[in-house]
Protein backbone atom coordinates (compact mmCIF):
# COMPACT_ATOMS: atom_id res chain seq x y z
CA UNK A 1 0.00 0.00 0.00
CA UNK A 2 2.95 2.37 0.44
CA UNK A 3 3.55 2.84 -3.27
CA UNK A 4 -0.02 3.87 -4.17
CA UNK A 5 -0.25 6.11 -1.10
CA UNK A 6 3.00 7.90 -1.93
CA UNK A 7 2.03 8.35 -5.58
CA UNK A 8 -1.37 9.69 -4.59
CA UNK A 9 0.18 12.15 -2.11
CA UNK A 10 2.71 13.35 -4.67
CA UNK A 11 -0.08 14.48 -7.07
CA UNK A 12 0.64 15.64 -10.62
CA UNK A 13 0.42 18.51 -13.06
CA UNK A 14 0.31 21.99 -11.48
CA UNK A 15 -0.31 20.37 -8.08
CA UNK A 16 2.64 17.94 -8.27
CA UNK A 17 5.13 17.65 -5.45
CA UNK A 18 8.74 16.57 -5.78
CA UNK A 19 10.51 14.61 -3.04
CA UNK A 20 14.22 15.46 -2.84
CA UNK A 21 16.29 13.09 -0.72
CA UNK A 22 19.63 13.98 0.85
CA UNK A 23 22.56 11.66 1.58
CA UNK A 24 26.20 12.19 2.41
CA UNK A 25 28.24 9.00 2.65
CA UNK A 26 27.75 5.38 1.63
CA UNK A 27 30.30 3.29 3.52
CA UNK A 28 31.55 -0.09 2.33
CA UNK A 29 30.41 -1.70 5.60
CA UNK A 30 28.86 -0.60 8.92
CA UNK A 31 30.99 1.72 11.06
CA UNK A 32 31.07 0.72 14.77
CA UNK A 33 31.73 4.34 15.68
CA UNK A 34 28.69 5.56 13.70
CA UNK A 35 26.30 2.61 13.43
CA UNK A 36 23.57 4.83 12.00
CA UNK A 37 25.69 5.85 9.00
CA UNK A 38 24.47 4.40 5.72
CA UNK A 39 26.56 1.58 4.26
CA UNK A 40 26.34 -0.06 0.84
CA UNK A 41 23.94 -2.76 2.00
CA UNK A 42 21.47 -0.32 3.57
CA UNK A 43 21.76 2.11 0.65
CA UNK A 44 20.89 -0.65 -1.80
CA UNK A 45 17.77 -1.41 0.23
CA UNK A 46 16.78 2.25 0.18
CA UNK A 47 17.30 2.57 -3.58
CA UNK A 48 15.17 -0.56 -4.11
CA UNK A 49 12.36 0.98 -2.06
CA UNK A 50 12.62 4.33 -3.80
CA UNK A 51 12.67 2.71 -7.25
CA UNK A 52 9.48 0.80 -6.40
CA UNK A 53 7.64 3.86 -5.09
CA UNK A 54 8.94 6.71 -7.26
CA UNK A 55 10.09 7.72 -10.69
CA UNK A 56 13.62 8.90 -9.89
CA UNK A 57 14.64 11.90 -11.98
CA UNK A 58 17.78 14.04 -12.17
CA UNK A 59 17.17 16.95 -9.81
CA UNK A 60 17.57 19.54 -12.56
CA UNK A 61 14.92 17.78 -14.65
CA UNK A 62 12.62 17.37 -11.67
CA UNK A 63 12.79 21.09 -10.86
CA UNK A 64 12.21 22.06 -14.49
CA UNK A 65 9.22 19.76 -14.92
CA UNK A 66 7.77 20.82 -11.56
CA UNK A 67 7.77 24.44 -12.70
CA UNK A 68 6.29 23.51 -16.08
CA UNK A 69 3.47 21.44 -14.56
CA UNK A 70 4.66 18.27 -16.32
CA UNK A 71 6.16 16.42 -13.35
CA UNK A 72 5.05 12.76 -13.35
CA UNK A 73 3.12 11.50 -10.36
CA UNK A 74 5.42 9.98 -7.74
CA UNK A 75 8.64 11.78 -8.71
CA UNK A 76 11.76 12.00 -6.58
CA UNK A 77 15.39 13.08 -6.85
CA UNK A 78 18.41 11.76 -4.95
CA UNK A 79 21.18 14.11 -3.83
CA UNK A 80 24.55 13.75 -2.09
CA UNK A 81 26.39 16.54 -0.27
CA UNK A 82 30.09 17.31 0.13
CA UNK A 83 31.86 15.09 -2.42
CA UNK A 84 32.95 11.90 -0.68
CA UNK A 85 34.85 9.30 -2.70
CA UNK A 86 32.48 6.58 -1.54
CA UNK A 87 29.77 8.26 -3.63
CA UNK A 88 31.65 6.88 -6.64
CA UNK A 89 33.01 3.70 -5.10
CA UNK A 90 29.83 2.44 -3.42
CA UNK A 91 26.79 4.60 -4.24
CA UNK A 92 27.13 4.95 -8.01
CA UNK A 93 27.31 1.18 -8.76
CA UNK A 94 24.12 0.68 -6.73
CA UNK A 95 22.36 3.51 -8.53
CA UNK A 96 23.40 2.06 -11.88
CA UNK A 97 22.12 -1.40 -10.97
CA UNK A 98 18.70 0.08 -10.26
CA UNK A 99 18.71 2.48 -13.24
CA UNK A 100 18.63 5.43 -10.85
CA UNK A 101 20.47 8.74 -10.91
CA UNK A 102 21.63 11.37 -8.42
CA UNK A 103 22.98 14.90 -8.05
CA UNK A 104 26.25 15.43 -6.18
CA UNK A 105 26.83 18.78 -4.45
CA UNK A 106 30.60 19.19 -4.13
CA UNK A 107 32.63 21.41 -1.81
CA UNK A 108 35.36 22.02 -4.37
CA UNK A 109 38.15 22.87 -1.95
CA UNK A 110 38.35 19.32 -0.60
CA UNK A 111 38.92 17.55 -3.89
CA UNK A 112 42.27 15.80 -4.41
CA UNK A 113 43.24 14.84 -0.88
CA UNK A 114 41.35 17.34 1.26
CA UNK A 115 39.42 16.47 4.39
CA UNK A 116 36.54 18.41 5.93
CA UNK A 117 36.91 19.86 9.41
CA UNK A 118 34.40 17.51 11.02
CA UNK A 119 36.07 14.48 9.42
CA UNK A 120 39.42 15.68 10.75
CA UNK A 121 37.94 15.53 14.25
CA UNK A 122 36.30 12.15 13.65
CA UNK A 123 39.43 10.54 12.24
CA UNK A 124 41.71 12.10 14.88
CA UNK A 125 39.58 10.68 17.70
CA UNK A 126 39.00 7.37 15.90
CA UNK A 127 42.70 6.76 15.25
CA UNK A 128 44.21 8.08 18.47
CA UNK A 129 46.02 5.47 20.56
CA UNK A 130 45.46 7.47 23.74
CA UNK A 131 42.91 6.81 26.48
CA UNK A 132 42.00 10.47 26.84
CA UNK A 133 42.39 13.77 25.06
CA UNK A 134 43.15 16.92 27.02
CA UNK A 135 42.01 20.16 25.39
CA UNK A 136 41.60 22.82 28.09
CA UNK A 137 42.14 25.54 25.46
CA UNK A 138 38.79 24.58 23.93
CA UNK A 139 36.97 24.58 27.25
CA UNK A 140 36.13 20.88 27.19
CA UNK A 141 38.62 19.46 29.71
CA UNK A 142 39.76 15.84 29.37
CA UNK A 143 37.77 13.73 26.91
CA UNK A 144 37.65 9.98 27.38
CA UNK A 145 38.79 7.71 24.53
CA UNK A 146 38.53 4.49 26.52
CA UNK A 147 36.09 2.73 24.20
CA UNK A 148 33.93 3.25 21.12
CA UNK A 149 31.06 4.78 23.10
CA UNK A 150 33.37 7.25 24.82
CA UNK A 151 35.01 8.21 21.54
CA UNK A 152 31.61 8.89 19.99
CA UNK A 153 30.65 11.16 22.91
CA UNK A 154 33.98 12.98 22.55
CA UNK A 155 33.45 13.48 18.82
CA UNK A 156 29.94 14.84 19.34
CA UNK A 157 31.21 17.17 22.06
CA UNK A 158 34.00 18.58 19.90
CA UNK A 159 31.90 19.01 16.77
CA UNK A 160 29.14 20.68 18.76
CA UNK A 161 31.63 23.05 20.38
CA UNK A 162 33.37 24.03 17.13
CA UNK A 163 30.60 23.97 14.54
CA UNK A 164 29.63 27.63 14.69
CA UNK A 165 33.03 29.17 15.32
CA UNK A 166 34.43 31.56 12.77
CA UNK A 167 36.18 29.48 10.08
CA UNK A 168 39.71 30.58 11.03
CA UNK A 169 39.17 29.93 14.74
CA UNK A 170 37.58 26.58 13.94
CA UNK A 171 40.51 25.52 11.78
CA UNK A 172 42.94 26.46 14.55
CA UNK A 173 40.96 24.43 17.07
CA UNK A 174 40.78 21.40 14.75
CA UNK A 175 44.51 21.63 14.18
CA UNK A 176 45.05 21.48 17.93
CA UNK A 177 42.84 18.38 18.22
CA UNK A 178 44.78 16.60 15.48
CA UNK A 179 48.09 17.58 17.05
CA UNK A 180 47.09 16.29 20.49
CA UNK A 181 45.75 13.05 18.99
CA UNK A 182 49.14 12.16 17.45
CA UNK A 183 47.67 10.60 14.32
CA UNK A 184 48.06 10.77 10.56
CA UNK A 185 44.81 11.68 8.84
CA UNK A 186 43.56 9.91 5.70
CA UNK A 187 43.83 11.66 2.34
CA UNK A 188 41.33 9.59 0.38
CA UNK A 189 37.98 10.43 1.95
CA UNK A 190 37.00 12.93 -0.73
CA UNK A 191 36.83 12.62 -4.49
CA UNK A 192 39.76 13.39 -6.74
CA UNK A 193 39.22 15.60 -9.77
CA UNK A 194 39.47 12.51 -11.98
CA UNK A 195 36.84 10.68 -9.92
CA UNK A 196 34.53 13.69 -10.12
CA UNK A 197 34.81 13.72 -13.90
CA UNK A 198 34.17 9.96 -13.91
CA UNK A 199 30.96 10.44 -11.92
CA UNK A 200 29.85 13.17 -14.28
CA UNK A 201 30.63 11.03 -17.32
CA UNK A 202 28.55 8.22 -15.81
CA UNK A 203 25.51 10.45 -15.58
CA UNK A 204 25.62 12.04 -12.12
CA UNK A 205 24.68 15.71 -12.07
CA UNK A 206 27.21 17.98 -10.34
CA UNK A 207 26.08 20.90 -8.17
CA UNK A 208 27.99 23.56 -6.23
CA UNK A 209 28.43 23.50 -2.45
CA UNK A 210 30.97 26.36 -1.95
CA UNK A 211 34.75 25.90 -1.77
CA UNK A 212 35.37 25.19 1.91
CA UNK A 213 31.88 24.40 3.25
CA UNK A 214 31.61 27.40 5.60
CA UNK A 215 28.51 28.27 7.58
CA UNK A 216 27.54 31.18 5.35
CA UNK A 217 25.71 32.96 8.15
CA UNK A 218 29.04 33.17 10.01
CA UNK A 219 31.07 34.58 7.12
CA UNK A 220 31.51 38.12 5.81
CA UNK A 221 29.65 39.12 2.63
CA UNK A 222 32.89 39.07 0.63
CA UNK A 223 33.83 35.61 1.86
CA UNK A 224 30.35 34.27 1.15
CA UNK A 225 30.44 35.69 -2.36
CA UNK A 226 33.87 34.18 -3.02
CA UNK A 227 32.90 30.79 -1.61
CA UNK A 228 29.77 30.52 -3.74
CA UNK A 229 31.26 31.83 -6.98
CA UNK A 230 34.65 30.14 -6.83
CA UNK A 231 33.10 26.83 -5.81
CA UNK A 232 30.95 26.85 -8.92
CA UNK A 233 33.77 28.06 -11.19
CA UNK A 234 36.16 25.31 -10.09
CA UNK A 235 33.59 22.62 -10.76
CA UNK A 236 32.69 24.02 -14.17
CA UNK A 237 36.38 24.02 -15.06
CA UNK A 238 36.66 20.35 -14.12
CA UNK A 239 33.58 18.96 -15.85
CA UNK A 240 33.45 21.38 -18.77
CA UNK A 241 29.77 22.17 -18.28
CA UNK A 242 27.60 24.75 -16.59
CA UNK A 243 26.82 24.01 -12.92
CA UNK A 244 23.22 25.09 -12.43
CA UNK A 245 22.32 23.97 -8.87
CA UNK A 246 23.56 24.96 -5.41
CA UNK A 247 23.26 23.48 -1.92
CA UNK A 248 23.76 25.63 1.18
CA UNK A 249 26.36 24.13 3.56
CA UNK A 250 24.55 22.64 6.56
CA UNK A 251 21.45 24.07 4.98
CA UNK A 252 19.20 25.29 7.82
CA UNK A 253 17.52 28.57 6.86
CA UNK A 254 18.00 31.39 9.33
CA UNK A 255 20.78 29.48 11.12
CA UNK A 256 23.25 28.33 8.48
CA UNK A 257 22.33 30.76 5.72
CA UNK A 258 20.33 34.00 5.58
CA UNK A 259 18.10 35.81 3.03
CA UNK A 260 21.11 37.70 1.70
CA UNK A 261 22.77 34.40 0.77
CA UNK A 262 19.64 33.30 -1.08
CA UNK A 263 19.78 36.55 -3.06
CA UNK A 264 23.50 36.05 -3.68
CA UNK A 265 23.01 32.53 -5.03
CA UNK A 266 20.27 33.78 -7.35
CA UNK A 267 22.48 36.64 -8.53
CA UNK A 268 25.17 34.16 -9.61
CA UNK A 269 22.74 32.73 -12.16
CA UNK A 270 22.00 29.34 -10.60
CA UNK A 271 18.71 27.79 -11.62
CA UNK A 272 17.76 26.64 -8.10
CA UNK A 273 19.16 25.84 -4.66
CA UNK A 274 18.39 23.32 -1.94
CA UNK A 275 18.29 23.54 1.85
CA UNK A 276 18.01 20.87 4.54
CA UNK A 277 14.54 21.88 5.68
CA UNK A 278 12.11 18.96 5.67
CA UNK A 279 9.21 18.82 3.26
CA UNK A 280 8.52 18.37 -0.44
CA UNK A 281 8.71 20.88 -3.28
CA UNK A 282 5.71 22.27 -5.13
CA UNK A 283 5.27 25.02 -7.69
CA UNK A 284 4.88 27.48 -4.82
CA UNK A 285 8.13 26.46 -3.08
CA UNK A 286 10.87 29.11 -3.12
CA UNK A 287 13.06 28.00 -6.02
CA UNK A 288 16.25 28.90 -4.13
CA UNK A 289 15.26 27.19 -0.87
CA UNK A 290 13.88 23.83 -1.93
CA UNK A 291 13.47 21.34 0.94
CA UNK A 292 15.17 17.95 1.27
CA UNK A 293 14.45 15.03 3.56
CA UNK A 294 15.54 11.42 4.06
CA UNK A 295 13.98 9.12 6.71
CA UNK A 296 16.46 7.51 9.07
CA UNK A 297 14.40 4.34 9.59
CA UNK A 298 15.88 0.96 8.70
CA UNK A 299 12.74 -1.00 7.82
CA UNK A 300 10.77 -0.63 4.60
CA UNK A 301 7.48 0.11 6.35
CA UNK A 302 8.83 2.75 8.71
CA UNK A 303 11.00 4.37 6.04
CA UNK A 304 8.06 4.59 3.66
CA UNK A 305 5.64 5.80 6.32
CA UNK A 306 7.95 8.65 7.35
CA UNK A 307 8.54 9.55 3.71
CA UNK A 308 4.76 9.62 3.19
CA UNK A 309 4.31 11.85 6.26
CA UNK A 310 6.86 14.26 4.81
CA UNK A 311 4.33 15.21 2.12
CA UNK A 312 2.24 16.89 4.80
CA UNK A 313 4.95 19.04 6.39
CA UNK A 314 4.65 22.77 5.95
Amino acid sequence: MLGPAIRLASRRGDNARLSILIFHRVLSEPDPLFPGEICAESFEQIVKWLSAWFKILPLSQGIERLAAGTLPRGSAAITFDDGYADNLLHAQPILERHHACATLFVAAGFLDGGIMWNDRIIEAVRRSGQESLSLPELGVGALSLEDIAARRVSIDTLIGRLKYLEPEARDDAVGLIVERSHVELPSNLMLTSEQLRDLHDRGMDIGAHTVNHPILARTSPNVAKREIGEGRDRLEGLIGERVSLFAYPNGRPGTDYLPEHVALVESFGFDAAVSTSWGVSSQSSPRFELPRFTPWDRTRTRFGARLFANFFRT
